[in-house]
């Protein structure tokens, strides 16, 4: 092919200016769309956790059940004043990781390949839910793609490149307490498939050194935003809580008030038969104990005390109800969790933080009208779990082929999706939208290989003799 007959807006695999300005055009163009949602909504998506960002972020007062790092990028980007920053920074840093994605997968991507496949996850996944949502959620899918780049893909990126996605990764782990967990599981598995280099022929070799830089500087964040905020150097206070109220939910901690009290003297002895059976009543509710007794702010050693207390008597309880809830949290992943009218809850904190901004939160359509998100979840949870199947297949096929590099992509992302199960269903308790935040990467992951091969999800037919 001539010079002449190249498309203007090919992505070659080789830098140039022209890939420069044709992947400035594809990161815009999909950033446009991730942001659709909230356009039309007329307001940046809010959840019921909003409001305690921006009172952490913008005035300052320390809240232990939420992180720092992502009150501050509020601060940072003028939340005070709008709220349209931090998502447009969110569609930004989601739609420069898929094109530096694509541009790596199927070298010579065209501006139409491309903006292809952010229309199909615009359509057929959440993507725009959380993109456009002023909470941390759309991180988690970043933390993915960011390891996936830096574990098996270092050596195709450049030095500016290589930096970047360092500063991405490291500020979606540090944006929510679960995405330690999450770059830390990603690091065992890839330490582990390391040692399988040395076994198999062809096998790729991790980068190890990027992933951990890229955890240094999450760490670093949160303590730095820690100690900005409470004058104390730690990582989360708030894992005991929701442990807790999901033991609770499942049973273990009435199971063990039964068997110990009165002699454990542990302070819900006296209310053993009127403890809720539900972690968001007791964790949330108006009238639970946990808030008369400080909520968050409290000391929760005695919480502590309970968890180990359960742990060594009912091991195998413990072990079921996790094993469930992971499960269940896998395939709970349905659009919309929370995203509903909720001005009398944020009202009051946009009135006291962000008054500039409460007449145009109040006329957004998510607290006017009720979202039609039972058919809209016809659609996305189809999708799904036909995206699960299809990356199971990727993965079946490069194995049977010995495609190991191949088998990264589509491994690495159905091993993230079942660690966030496991983390969220364990420490916390099943929601949809923890698994629904990062349920748009299979899809990707799909249409990526379907662009570079049309009969990507088709087995290779032997030839005969």
């Amino acid at each position: 092919m001539s010079d002449a007959t190249i498309p203007v807006f090919s992505l070659p695999a080789a830098p140039a200016a022209r890939e420069n300005h044709s992947q400035l055009a594809g990161m815009a163009i999909l950033a446009v769309m991730f942001l659709g949602v909230a356009f039309w909504n007329g307001f940046p998506l809010m959840f019921y956790d909003t409001g305690a960002y921006l009172a952490e972020g913008i005035s300052g007062a320390f809240l232990v059940e939420r992180s720092p790092v992502y009150s501050l990028l509020l601060r940072f980007t003028g939340g005070g004043f709008s709220l349209w920053p931090v998502v447009i920074l969110q569609a930004l840093m989601t739609s420069y990781m898929i094109t530096l994605l694509a541009r790596i997968e199927v070298p010579g991507i065209t501006l139409k390949g491309l903006t292809l496949i952010g229309a199909g996850l615009t359509v057929l996944t959440g993507i725009d839910w959380y993109v456009g949502q002023v909470e941390p959620d759309c991180m988690t899918a970043l933390v993915l793609l960011g390891c996936y780049l830096l574990l098996f893909r270092d050596s195709r990126l450049d030095r500016a490149a290589r930096m970047l996605v360092i500063a991405i990764t490291g500020l979606s782990v540090a944006s929510h307490p679960s995405h330690l967990g999450l770059i830390g599981g990603l690091l065992i598995v890839g330490a582990v498939l390391r040692g399988c280099a040395w076994l198999l022929p062809g096998w790729p070799m991790p980068n190890l050194k990027l992933t951990v830089i890229a955890l240094a500087c999450s760490l670093a964040l949160t303590l730095a935003s820690n100690f900005a905020l409470a004058h104390a150097i730690f990582i989360s206070r708030s894992g005991p809580v929701f442990l807790f109220a999901r033991l609770m939910q499942d049973g273990i901690v009435q199971r063990l008030l039964d068997d110990t009290c009165p002699q454990s003297g542990y302070y819900l002895c006296p209310y053993r038969d009127r403890l809720p059976h539900n972690a968001n009543a007791w964790l949330w509710g108006a009238g639970s104990l946990f808030h008369r007794d400080g909520g968050f702010a409290h000391s929760q050693d005695e919480d502590s005390r309970m968890i180990a207390d359960s742990l060594k008597r009912y091991p195998l309880m413990q072990i079921k109800a996790a094993l469930y809830d992971s499960v269940l949290q896998f395939f709970m992943f349905k659009t919309g969790d929370g995203i509903e009218s909720q001005a009398s809850i944020l009202r009051p904190e946009l009135r006291k933080d962000a008054p500039g901004q409460l007449p145009a939160y109040l006329r957004a359509r998510q607290q006017r009208q009720r979202i039609p998100f039972q058919g809209l979840n016809m659609l996305h949870v189809t999708v799904g779990m036909l995206s699960l199947l299809g990356l199971v297949l990727l993965l079946h096929h490069a194995v049977l082929r010995r495609r190991w590099d191949g088998a990264m992509l589509p491994g690495l992302v159905l091993v993230g999706l079942v660690g966030n199960a496991i983390i969220c269903g364990t420490f916390s308790n099943p929601h949809d939208r923890y698994q629904s935040r990062a349920m748009w990467l299979p899809a990707l992951v799909l249409l990526l290989a379907r662009t570079r091969d049309p009969n990507a999800l088709h087995p290779e037919e032997e030839s005969g003799t």
